[in-house]
């Protein structure tokens, strides 16, 4: 009898035997390709051999020095080459354990920044709706994902809540991509006035929908108004790119395609690409010089932050991405799957959108493709098809309440940066017989 508490009670999954490449073995041997890097993880796969050598090598020196008595070669080290090639502005790097941890650091960093200018009546968070920021308080009270957020609800602070940018379901048949993106951003105009401009901490999004709606991206133009809006009332902009960061869409920065800079961002997952547990915060110069010239400490922080393997770890990663170009390896995988999904889906009755960046994609499950009506929550879609796809050896991250919280379907794909085109034939053929034993 297990002792773990696991994620579901009611369900007792295999035990993993080993990793090797884009694929895990259970211990009977079965293989599964890792199609999502179980959660937009495992960028470079169960088995690289840098990362492995680079934790190796950081243990011979030392495991753990508390941060409150020591600095690490390798949290340093990691710093420089992130500030490095970050979005204009961030140069400086909080070190934590994953992306929750980051997410709530970003909020708190948020509200001291006003509190040491002298604007401590700042109190207000705004996100969107049908978002996910992490599963601890504060972040879960900022996130948009109603069935994680509802049992809790009574714990969370309260945070304000504007519509997504959800071309396929919400831009109107009159509107253009760029007018529809226009309107939905005016929302956070509308929300700031509403609460009074001078009580807004921040605003806080995914460049690129992940967990919650299925990889969806914004549409052009629609960031650099939210930024040029945040801008004119002094409100800070926080980036999660926790889940879509770390070359995942395509750019080490997601951020960069949409050609913004954010006063804060998260990222975690990718990271470390599953080797160790971390994420960072980094934050701009300005809201780290009001840390430092006022009370010189951040009122924050945990025991592993800044832990020295964790960060030679994802500085190793950070090699990989970076100094042997995986970024554009996503990239370049990225448009071959976008092109093997739309071969194989792009006329099915029951897919009605693909959408994605880079190696970062989603597909949108419909009962009826020509209104877009969804299956109904009963029928538990995702689930069939989470269970399907793990029987034919596929790891995918399917979710249901894409469109509401209750309502709609869909299935995540975030594979190793390090497929090829035969495994995105091997994807695309057991994702396809999947659907159809779901269906």
């Amino acid at each position: 009898m297990s002792h773990i508490f696991p994620r579901h009670t009611k369900y007792a999954p295999p035990t993993v035997s080993h990793g090797a490449g884009v694929y895990l073995y259970d211990q009977t041997g079965k293989q599964y390709l890792d199609a999502s890097g179980g959660a937009a993880v495992s960028c470079l796969g169960h088995s690289d051999a840098h990362v492995l050598a680079a934790i190796k090598s950081q243990l011979d020196q030392v495991a753990f020095a508390h941060t409150g008595f020591f600095t690490s070669q390798a949290a340093e080290a990691l710093a420089d080459k992130l500030v490095a090639h970050a979005p204009d502005g961030l140069d400086r790097v909080y070190l934590l354990s994953g992306g929750s941890e980051a997410v709530e650091a970003a909020l708190k960093l948020a509200r001291q920044y006003f509190l040491e200018i002298g604007q401590p009546q700042r109190q207000h968070i705004i996100a969107r709706r049908q978002s996910y920021h992490g599963n601890t308080l504060g972040a879960l009270a900022t996130g948009g994902n109603m069935w994680r957020r509802e049992p809790f609800a009574p714990l969370m602070i309260d945070t304000s809540h504007i519509a997504p940018c959800y071309a396929y379901r919400d831009q109107q048949a009159s509107e253009t991509a760029q007018t529809y993106g226009q309107r939905v951003a005016t929302e956070l105009e509308t929300e700031i006035l509403r609460l009074g401009p001078e009580s807004v901490i921040a605003f806080v999004a995914e460049p690129v929908v992940g967990a919650t709606m299925g990889a969806v991206p914004p549409v052009p133009g629609y960031f650099k108004r939210i930024r040029e809006i945040c801008d004119r009332y002094g409100v800070l902009l926080i980036l999660d790119e926790v889940m879509c960061g770390m070359g995942r869409c395509g750019d080490l920065f997601a951020c960069a395609h949409d050609g913004i800079s954010p006063d804060i961002l998260t990222i975690a997952k990718g990271l470390g690409a599953g080797y160790q547990p971390v994420g960072a915060m980094m934050c701009s110069g300005e809201i780290y010089r009001a840390i430092k010239d006022g009370s010189g400490f951040f009122q924050h922080g945990h025991t592993y932050m800044g832990h020295p393997v964790a960060a030679a770890a994802a500085l190793a990663v950070l090699d990989r991405l970076i100094d042997d170009d995986l970024v554009s390896q996503a990239r370049e995988m990225g448009e071959r799957l976008r092109g093997a999904l739309n071969d194989r889906f792009a006329e099915h009755p029951n897919v009605g959108d693909i959408r994605g960046r880079g190696l970062f994609w989603g597909l949108e499950f419909v009962k009826d493709r020509s209104d877009k009506t969804p299956f109904a929550p009963k029928v538990g879609f995702a689930k069939k098809l989470k269970a399907a796809a793990f029987e034919a050896g596929l790891i995918v991250y399917p979710m249901s309440g894409t469109i509401d919280g209750k309502h709609g379907d869909h299935v995540l794909l975030a594979p190793p940066f390090i497929i090829d085109n035969n495994h995105i034939d091997e994807l695309v053929d057991k994702l396809g017989r999947a659907l159809e034993a779901s269906l």
